[in-house]
């Protein structure tokens, strides 16, 4: 039977519809209509310019196992995007962009192993081994880099530094880089785009991006499959590798022990280490006190929630980018309303614009508030320090002061370990800000206070129901 562009679409929406939420299969996916079958590439048609980029943000490999069990292992997407001025029906053209995944600044790099091997294959964790030559791919995403970052005070160390890395990797001070904060602040934007620099600056070197929770599963295997000297001997070969969520290495002393290893070798050779946290390294439990000195060698930057100017400035670059208008007064109201972070931001600005094409409805205030109060409403909200240490005090019919005094009255004292608990847990504070907030104490006192409410809770009835209590007065 003659494939056609028809039938091969709807063979990948089978296997698509059966591997993806219901919901996002319709939004995403049945609008699409296939367009011409030439060879292997297929050549599709989508709404807008913005849906485009984001089935290739968030679908594209789908799309790309899909496309290759229809098609083969040289199957090729051409996106047919209908560009539309304002939404309406008039001035309607096409143009045809590839897939950005077959972009060969991302593709695969060779590793130069070592030649002394035996002919013993080395055993590559991302699948694709060879005798003298090792490909790795990246796993970098291109539309993370530094063109795409807005800048602010916020976030001007991490980016500059990051900037500083990418033009001398391995040449500055900066080794390893930590960039830590809150969720949402940009920390894996900079991480990418630290690599994307250096990979169009310097071809030749191996940049290699991995989340922590996959370097642990690797090394889990390499342990398994009694590999565990070739999975260091390839890690020791990377020149830039950057290890995302950092923090989550806690308590997986394997893990840690390997990667000390790892990290000795590239630093003492040269190579460039980039991590990412959402904790500063005082603040990480649980994680061996060799292995924080050494992340304390180079800088670590922290990114901080962006201010009403860089969050203008955010959303106005997002609308430049998607080729989208939008007045300023709607603009300006998001910025005023969503103020945790950039994700949330940007995640407004995606529903109205989605809302905008699918309903051809003009943006307007009334629209924006609809979709801003669900955002508010969704977004858990995150109480101060004061605002804690108050509603303990209430609780215990104490008053701040005695509090943060410091007298060591029992009940004084837990009603203070209780404000130090429910702060570490409920706002984005370092323990050390949390601690001077409460009685000028240091960040031990805060880490004790949290283990011993933590077994307090557990052993003592009367200590749990205080805990419920509270809990439910600061999240009511």
């Amino acid at each position: 039977m003659t494939k056609t562009a028809s039938s091969v679409w709807n063979e990948c929406l089978s296997f698509i519809e059966d591997n993806i939420k219901q919901q996002a299969y319709k939004t995403w996916f049945e609008p699409i209509k296939p367009i011409k079958l030439s060879g292997e590439a297929l050549t599709i048609q989508v709404p807008s310019k913005f849906f485009y980029e984001w089935l290739e943000e968030h679908y594209i490999k789908l799309l790309r196992v899909a496309l290759v069990k229809q098609l083969g292992e040289d199957a090729k997407l051409i996106y047919d995007v209908r560009m539309e001025n304002n939404y309406s029906s008039s001035n309607q053209h096409t143009v045809k962009i590839p897939s950005s995944n077959r972009n060969p600044i991302h593709s695969s790099q060779g590793v130069n192993a070592p030649l002394n091997l035996n002919k013993r294959e080395l055993k590559n964790p991302f699948i694709i081994p060879g005798i003298q030559k090792v490909k790795v791919e990246s796993q970098l995403n291109p539309n993370y880099n530094f063109e795409s970052f807005v800048e602010g005070d916020s976030n001007r160390l991490g980016r500059s530094a990051g900037l500083a890395v990418a033009n001398k990797p391995g040449g500055t001070s900066f080794n390893p880089l930590l960039i830590y904060g809150g969720v949402g602040l940009g920390k894996t934007h900079i991480a990418h785009a630290i690599g994307v620099e250096i990979k169009e600056k310097y071809p030749d070197k191996t940049v290699l991006y991995i989340s922590s929770e996959k370097f642990t599963q690797q090394y889990i295997d390499s342990v398994k499959g009694n590999t565990r000297n070739d999975f260091i001997h390839f890690y020791q070969m990377i020149d830039v590798l950057i290890i995302d969520d950092v923090q989550f290495l806690s308590g997986k002393t394997g893990t840690q022990d390997v990667f000390f290893h790892i990290f000795n070798h590239l630093h003492q050779n040269g190579k460039q280490v980039i991590l990412t946290s959402d904790k500063a390294p005082v603040d990480m439990q649980d994680i061996e006190q060799r292995l924080l000195s050494r992340f304390k060698w180079g800088l670590s930057a922290e990114l901080q929630a962006p201010d009403y100017e860089t969050r203008v400035s955010i959303l106005q670059n997002k609308l430049y980018r998607d080729g989208v208008e939008m007045p300023d007064e709607i603009v300006e109201y998001i910025a005023k309303h969503i103020k945790s972070n950039v994700r949330e931001l940007e995640g407004v600005l995606i529903s109205m614009i989605a809302q905008a094409s699918f309903n051809r409805k003009e943006f307007t205030l009334s629209l924006t508030r609809q979709i801003v109060d669900k955002f508010v409403k969704n977004t858990k909200r995150e109480v101060s320090i004061d605002y804690i240490q108050k509603i303990v005090s209430n609780y215990f019919e104490l008053d701040v002061a005695t509090l943060q005094s410091k007298t060591r009255k029992r009940h004084i004292v837990q009603a203070r370990q209780l404000a130090m608990y429910f702060a570490k847990r409920m706002t984005k504070a370092s323990l050390a800000s949390i601690g001077s907030q409460i009685g000028k104490r240091d960040h031990a006192t805060v880490l004790h206070a949290c283990k011993t409410v933590d077994n307090l809770t557990e052993t003592d009835k009367q200590f749990r129901k205080y805990v419920d209590d509270i809990t439910k007065k600061l999240t009511f």
